[in-house]
């Protein structure tokens, strides 16, 4: 059909009639390696050089800002900091503080769970930092996927695009059955009223959620139309929102009792880091604004105040309900499902159930909005590398929106949704997070650090050496976590490692390049602790989560070495010559530095 979608015939008229819809191979895989099986075998033989190749070798920031020419068309500049503010909040505030906060307090911190959302709160706050330095400079679609790109290299982006795929995917059905639930204390049922349980399933994935499938179809329906009017649709369901959040606040302190806040911590220290954990869930979605400075008509100014403002209130907000719903019921009788709406319930203010759920779907409704919008722009710039077919990179010329992406991303939404429990999701979503959320803030310091070219061998090489200790450090604390109940000797040891990695690589090593428009903040530090706090609480999950989170790897691995490896690694040495030509006809020459393509760290 050829890369915009549109085969052409010749009918018996002699005219040309149009075939819209068609798909052939190239749509899937266009390049070198896969126009034959000659071809094919080739590249399978050339795959430990070609692995090699792409583990060693950075984008460039041109690189990812030329890749937008590959769909076809633009996406539209509509977005202003306001826009970005209102979508920050309504990407975030949804389905973890209004299930996972009662989950939580329940069962793992009781009213201490406040705590649990400052620890988050701060991590996620200091990923925030380092996500908005990337998108001022590197304003595309691919978010986090073009920041590790061109820090980290094409192999090192995949494994952390797979996740975040999964990411958004997880989430959006997190959300879309957590909508189920309020839906149903809305018509004053059980909040499991609607799901179908199929007992021939196995445990977790045996109960049927029908009506989430529904809305994750509706929201994909809005995401496809238009990125301004998906604005406008949540600039009204956030500001929904937030009324019901300050009615919640409000009107649940008047129905407060002290004596619910005792004990505070019933699980201890480690209650509180283990719920932090999981509830990073409900930070999850800030990330997608940033795959919106494509389309932001001021990113230098617009993006900073959209995430940073958005994030901060966020959070405040977040502490009062976390607040306000332990004030309101003792911990151990808090619902898991519904807790906001059980606990007016419990107080004798039956009414009120009804606001906080209808509050609680506008919110979830933001929250899968803007969630389908940012997952589909992530998909779209992955394949615009060939690291995924390049179908799902086409914009609609006249919505200026990824169609394929958006369709593509909501189908897998609903199908996990349609099956999967809460807590498993939010567990693995938790993960996949965390672990991407590190790589951004270690991508940000080699950013700063090192420049090809600039940087002297000597100063590299403690590039890396204090990195690594950094990283070394930060893990042995996680598992020193996760291993002792108890024990604190470790933490002496390690903690002072860090801290002295840190002080090492802020007097040793020069910085190396200076941001152009916003920076970080207190460099080395705030990436060094954002990097050890996401590993401490990645310590702090659950066996199974890593298990399943090693099997999706895994699969992303049999793909990228039997597919994205040889697609990706024809599409860069095609833009690499294409490079050199230009550089030709400009009168640079063959051999002029500008010809030289990064090389590795």
């Amino acid at each position: 059909m050829g890369v915009e979608g549109v085969d052409q015939q010749t009918n018996s008229g002699g005219g040309i009639r149009r075939r819209v819809c068609s798909c052939t191979k190239d749509d899937f895989l266009p390049e070198e390696s896969f126009k034959s099986w000659g071809n094919y075998a080739n590249a399978l033989i050339q795959t430990p050089t070609r692995l090699i190749d792409r583990i060693l070798t950075r984008s460039e920031d041109e690189e990812e800002l030329e890749a937008k020419s590959r769909s076809q068309n633009e996406m539209k500049k509509t977005l202003t900091w306001w826009d970005l503010i209102w979508f920050g909040m309504g990407a975030v505030i949804g389905a973890g503080i209004f299930v996972l906060t009662g989950l939580e307090a329940n069962q793992e911190a009781g009213p201490a769970v406040v705590l649990s959302y400052v620890v988050s709160g701060v991590s996620a706050l200091l990923s925030v930092f380092c996500y908005t330095e990337f998108a001022v400079e590197i304003p595309v679609a691919g978010g986090s996927f073009a920041y590790l790109r061109v820090e980290l290299g094409d192999f090192v982006a995949f494994i952390a695009a797979g996740n975040i795929l999964l990411e958004y995917v997880i989430a959006g059905a997190a959300v879309a059955r957590t909508w189920t639930s309020y839906f149903a204390t809305l018509l004053n049922f059980n909040s499991d009223k609607f799901l179908i349980k199929v007992d021939s399933l196995a445990e977790g994935y045996n109960e049927l959620d029908p009506i989430a499938v529904g809305v994750c179809i509706i929201i994909c329906i809005i995401a496809i139309l238009s990125t301004k009017g998906s604005s406008r649709l949540n600039y009204i369901a956030t500001i929904v929102h937030i009324f019901v959040i300050f009615f919640i606040i409000i009107c649940g302190l008047i129905k407060s009792d002290t004596k619910n806040y005792t004990p505070f911590a019933p699980f201890k220290v480690r209650g509180i880091f283990k719920a932090s954990a999981v509830l990073f869930f409900a930070y999850v979605g800030f990330d997608a604004v940033s795959t919106m400075a494509e389309e932001t008509k001021n990113p230098g100014r617009d993006i900073p105040i959209g995430l940073i403002g958005s994030m901060v209130i966020t959070t405040f907000l977040y502490c009062l309900l976390a607040i306000t719903l332990c004030l309101m019921q003792p911990y151990q009788k808090i619902d898991t499902q519904a807790p906001f709406s059980v606990a007016f319930k419990s107080v004798g203010w039956n009414w009120a159930q009804y606001i906080v759920a209808a509050g609680a779907l506008k919110g979830m409704t933001s929250v899968l909005l803007v969630g389908a919008v940012g997952q589909a722009r992530y998909l779209t710039h992955i394949s615009r590398t060939h690291m995924m077919p390049p179908w799902f990179s086409q914009v609609n010329a006249k919505t200026g929106t990824p169609v394929n992406a958006t369709a593509i991303m909501s189908c897998a939404t609903a199908i996990i949704a349609l099956f999967t429990k809460l807590d498993i999701l939010s567990n693995l979503l938790s993960i996949s997070t965390l672990f991407i959320f590190m790589l951004v803030a270690l991508a940000l310091l080699v950013r700063r650090y090192y420049v090809h070219g600039e940087t002297t061998i000597t100063n590299r090489n403690k590039l890396i050496m204090f990195l690594l200790i950094i990283l070394a450090s930060s893990v042995a604390t996680a598992t020193y976590w996760g291993l002792s109940k108890d024990g604190w000797i470790g933490y002496c040891i390690t903690l002072p490692i860090w801290l002295l990695a840190t002080i090492g690589l802020w007097y040793f090593v020069p910085q190396a390049r200076n941001p152009k428009l916003w920076g970080v903040p207190l460099v080395p530090w705030l990436p060094s602790a954002s990097i050890s706090i996401n590993i401490f609480l990645l310590g702090s999950l659950d066996r199974a989560s890593f298990m399943r989170f090693g099997v999706w790897t895994g699969f992303l691995l049999v793909y990228y070495l039997f597919f994205g490896l040889h697609a990706s690694y024809d599409i860069a040495k095609e833009f690499e010559r294409s490079r050199g030509w230009k550089n030709i006809e400009e009168g640079n020459g063959v051999g002029s530095k500008d010809n030289v393509p990064s090389a590795p760290m």
